[in-house]
């Protein structure tokens, strides 16, 4: 089974900046890409940022400039470095991580892990 638990929330000021760190556990064969989703209150949780092991990466409209997504994948961590930070990216940030681990009778399995999730906070 596969773990993934988030850091690096908080509170920051309108133009700041944060860095969210991700770190995967457990045993992975192979990972397939590493993800950032947020969800605001009262608002459905939508994808902010992801990135493939080799390093392709997909970013939301609203967050294209200002934050940038990358992996370490021999820490098994994936960054979102997010820079002039507004009121409207005020949400939990979830880390998403998609992998393949061991599976029953020696088969190779298809892994999706979700951490609990990190607030962030724009505010003055």
């Amino acid at each position: 089974q596969v773990q993934v638990v988030e850091s690096g929330g908080g509170l920051v000021q309108p133009g700041g900046s944060l860095e969210l760190s991700c770190v995967a556990s457990g045993t992975i064969f192979t990972i397939y890409n590493m993800g950032w989703y947020r969800q605001a209150p009262g608002k459905q949780r939508e994808l902010v940022a992801l990135i493939a092991s080799g390093g392709a990466t997909n970013y939301a409209d609203s967050v294209k400039g200002r934050f940038t997504i990358s992996i370490d994948n021999a820490k098994r961590t994936a960054y979102l470095r997010m820079n002039a930070l507004k009121p409207e990216d005020t949400a939990v940030y979830y880390c998403n991580g998609e992998y393949s681990g061991p599976g029953p009778n020696y088969a190779i399995e298809h892994l999706i892990a979700w951490g609990q999730g990190t607030q962030v906070t724009v505010s003055s």
